[in-house]
């Protein structure tokens, strides 16, 4: 979503979109300490005792907060040279704004939980600090990273911001509704074709049932479900070379499944920001399928709805789906405190903090060494369908961390909107989208 979030999440976890977010040679032990200490006055932040504090807008609530609390906590006892603070007073959803004000003040953070989306716009300040080197050369093999995790922190082929949290897309089907329709559950490898047909034979508009949802707000929740479709038929946010739009074609076939959806009447619109009433509908038993992500789990199990997880659907029977990761960026606060920044996002990355921030955030791993971890796979096995969605990271793909990507966005959620709305044809929703997104194209950055 989504994290990403990426549309917005849920208050219970880092908002992934309400429904949608190594050190340069880290340093560990006396290293750091040493390090830590040579830098000891050279800027604010550094206590007269050497103890460098850093501050850190973590954007969590609920369980994320307690989480980056906890783990915050235990960095504190085992890292006395430094201290980290947190704060921020602002949702992830909320942050971007703060931080472009903070960056524009020269008064900002150490570090700050970033959407992913929003990684262009901020990297474009000289006080975010690149950390290449640092990740490069860290304790987690840079390779051990998810692709996704990795393609959404860099940019121009440097690492702009620590990966802090993955997710991906999957369809939750509600089994009861499944059965009394009489149809079979979906399997892995099933088409967009199926999927339109399922949800018409799952929809009662007499009993107030609906086959799935879509967010109809034009926000990054209502766009970030389309790109595995237009990805899946060929296409691409950008053209290569990057002056126009990569989906003029696929995105029409795409646009017109969402009218498959609309004709039929099996979807529910969800016309509020946050897609919550989409979500309560499934959750209270009239939704056959909802296209969501693993921090929709906990929801769902507590709700005691007895569900199926499987892949997207695609054109191509190839699995495809989309991650939003979200990132801890990092900003240049000197030298000591740059360091100590550097230290603590790449201690978060290692799998024994990563798991800790998974299974109580409702992550899924940053890496192939966090998903071995016996934790994890404890939390696989008593989490039905979250395997599936782990599983879909290897074939997951992310949005581009581009400067005008959220202009692209903003024209293809218009597009989106006017179709589920009824307000416009697939053709002429894309034809004003093109003309908006390729005028965002060739400005300047």
């Amino acid at each position: 979503m989504a994290a990403a979030h990426r549309p917005s999440g849920t208050s219970a976890r880092p908002t992934r979109r309400t429904v949608l977010r190594r050190s340069a040679a880290v340093v560990g032990g006396a290293a750091a300490s040493a390090a830590l200490s040579a830098c000891a006055g050279e800027g604010s932040g550094v206590d007269a005792d050497g103890r460098v504090r850093i501050e850190v807008w973590h954007g969590q609530t609920d369980t994320g907060r307690a989480a980056i609390e906890s783990l915050t906590a235990e960095f504190n006892r085992t890292h006395p040279r430094i201290r980290v603070d947190l704060g921020g007073g602002v949702l992830s959803d909320a942050m971007l704004q703060k931080i472009t004000a903070a960056l524009a003040s020269g008064s900002f953070p150490d570090i700050a939980y970033i959407f992913g989306s929003d990684l262009a716009s901020v990297a474009r300040s000289p006080s975010v600090v690149d950390l290449t080197d640092t990740f490069h050369s860290g304790p987690v093999p840079w390779k051990d990273f998810w692709a996704p995790a990795r393609e959404a922190v860099t940019l121009n082929g440097q690492v702009r911001a620590a990966p802090a949290l993955i997710d991906s897309l999957a369809v939750v089907c509600n089994k009861k509704l499944f059965r009394d329709a009489g149809l079979p559950l979906p399997r892995p490898g099933w088409s967009w074709d199926d999927f339109t047909r399922t949800a018409a034979k799952l929809t009662d508009r007499g009993r107030g049932v609906f086959g799935t949802g879509w967010p109809g707000v034009g926000d990054e929740d209502t766009v970030w479900r389309l790109w595995p479709m237009i990805w899946d038929l060929g296409g691409d946010v950008t053209s290569k070379d990057g002056r126009r739009i990569g989906f003029e074609d696929t995105g029409l076939r795409a646009l017109r499944t969402v009218e498959d959806l609309v004709r039929t009447r099996s979807v529910y619109i969800d016309a509020k920001t946050g897609s919550e009433q989409m979500y309560r509908v499934f959750l209270s038993g009239r939704m056959g399928m909802a296209v969501t992500g693993p921090w929709q789990l906990p929801d769902i199990r507590q709700a005691k709805v007895d569900y199926h997880v499987v892949p997207l659907p695609s054109y191509s029977g190839r699995p495809i789906t989309i991650s939003g990761p979200d990132t801890w960026t990092v900003f240049d606060n000197g030298t000591a405190r740059v360091e100590a920044a550097r230290t603590f996002v790449t201690w978060l990355s290692r799998p024994a903090q990563d798991v800790q921030w998974d299974i109580e955030a409702g992550s899924l791993p940053m890496s192939r060494g966090t998903q071995a971890l016996p934790a994890w796979q404890k939390q696989e096995d008593e989490t039905p369908g979250l395997q599936v969605f782990t599983k879909t990271l290897e074939s997951a793909r992310v949005r581009p961390v581009h400067p005008a990507y959220p202009q692209i966005s903003q024209s293809l959620g218009q597009a989106i909107t006017a179709v589920l709305l009824g307000r416009s044809s697939p053709a002429d929703a894309l034809r004003d989208c093109v003309d908006e997104a390729n005028a965002a194209l060739l400005i300047p950055r």
